[in-house]
């Protein structure tokens, strides 16, 4: 009878410690899951940032082209949508700084 009770007392110590390793290997998983999910918003994030760069790089070439074209009022438009550009980002400096 006594070896009866020991071998239960033994599995039911296995059992505890297969519990142990299996709420570890969940952690891992829910873990893996969560930086898997994070790394697809730095994706999108990285594919935002790189259609602003398009979309920056073709209102530029369209800003140049129309400063070439020698027409005054074009260039006056651009020479304030530049000095304005550069006053509204002093300003949201000075409001962090």
């Amino acid at each position: 009878m006594s070896d009866a009770y020991e071998r239960e007392r033994q599995n039911n110590s296995r059992l505890s410690e297969l519990s142990a390793k299996v709420s570890a290997l969940r952690g891992v998983t829910v873990d893996i899951y969560d930086n898997a999910r994070a790394q697809d918003v730095i994706d999108d994030t990285t594919n935002t940032f790189s259609s602003m760069g398009t979309s920056l790089k073709g209102s530029a070439g369209r800003l140049g082209r129309m400063a070439a074209s020698g027409n005054k009022v074009a260039i006056m438009k651009l020479a304030g949508t530049i000095v304005g550009t550069a006053l509204l980002l002093w300003f949201i400096w000075g409001l962090f700084v």
